[in-house]
């Protein structure tokens, strides 16, 4: 069989182009390892619209209902008591390579079709896909920053921010997202400390001038990140400083940590063209990459802002454009 599109991951993106795939009645595999994304474990999200407050397990649990519902053919009236859905679902499966045109039967190659192959060696063809398969936040490799997570320590100001109004907090970062995430804690937080392991930022200048200039804000360059400190809760963090090789203690009561996204583009580095990040390029009007056939949604891609409601959003892109290339060419 030659599916219409195959879609790879089951965060929001992947989630979010297959209910509208559904929809659309394109004959369509859903491949995900895990369902959720990087919010899985998250333990509450404050910012999924529609949802005044939800956890990581339990909007993980909502994509994958709502992803198997159009799968056994049971959303809308018109499908009522009809389980012939054009969605077809493979999970806990990674998928390790896409390449062109090969047939896991022999076949000889053909234009316009790709061959999705699975760690368990499956291989599956297809006309379109959706790459949706996120990325992982760079850890903070600091004594007890693991133990601490979700517990003071986290790694989105848009989604954590609110919830330490009035304290004091800290940033650990130098690119323009760590600038951004004080910029967002300044409007509610008593002070924002933001460490950075170098005397430069990445961050744009006239952004780092921008924030900086907020009587609540202080920088501290030329450090390293030792410890975490707090037992049940984030107390404070020491760091020492690279000049002085002395290390000195910060009492904060949260941690955001941005130094960086990992994303989870191994697999296609060698069909499809990555940035200096790893990141998949694509033309943010359609969701296209450089390859004809293949889009791409959501945190693996270049795109500006990497959020659960904007990788929904691009997936939703894609898969209008995904239509249109298919049905209208």
């Amino acid at each position: 069989m030659i599916y219409d599109l195959i879609i790879i991951g089951g965060g929001p993106a992947g989630a979010a182009a297959a209910v509208y795939a559904s929809r659309k009645r394109l004959q369509t595999l859903f491949i995900t390892a895990e369902w959720g994304g990087q919010s899985v474990v998250s333990e509450q999200i404050y910012n999924w619209i529609g949802t005044v407050s939800i956890s990581g397990p339990e909007l993980a649990d909502g994509f994958k209902k709502h992803v198997m519902a159009n799968a056994a053919g049971k959303i809308g009236a018109e499908s009522a008591g009809n389980a012939n859905s054009t969605l077809k679902v493979k999970e806990g499966e990674k998928v390790i390579n896409i390449s062109r045109g090969h047939s896991p039967m022999g076949e000889p190659k053909k234009d316009g079709i790709f061959t999705v192959k699975t760690e368990s060696a499956e291989e599956f063809l297809t006309r379109t896909i959706l790459i949706a398969s996120g990325s992982g936040r760079r850890k903070l490799a600091a004594k007890n920053a693991d133990k601490l997570e979700h517990k003071g320590l986290t790694y989105c100001a848009s989604c954590d921010g609110p919830l330490f109004e009035g304290l004091d907090v800290a940033v650990i970062g130098g690119g323009n997202a760590a600038f951004e995430s004080a910029a967002q804690l300044l409007a509610y937080c008593k002070s924002v400390t933001l460490l950075h392991r170098n005397d430069t930022f990445r961050a744009d200048e006239i952004t780092v001038e921008k924030v900086s200039k907020d009587p609540k804000m202080k920088v501290i360059k030329n450090v390293d990140i030792l410890e975490v400190v707090g037992e049940k809760f984030v107390e404070g963090i020491i760091y020492k400083e690279k000049k002085s090789n002395e290390d000195k203690k910060l009492k904060v009561s949260g941690i955001f940590v941005e130094i960086g996204q990992i994303p989870n583009t191994d697999f296609v580095k060698d069909i499809v063209p990555l940035d200096e990040f790893n990141r998949i390029k694509i033309d943010a009007w359609t969701q296209k990459t450089e390859v004809k056939g293949i889009w791409a949604a959501g945190d693996c891609t270049n795109v500006l802002y990497h959020q659960n409601n904007i990788a929904a959003g691009d997936a939703v892109r894609a898969l209008e454009n995904i239509y249109l290339y298919l049905k209208a060419r």
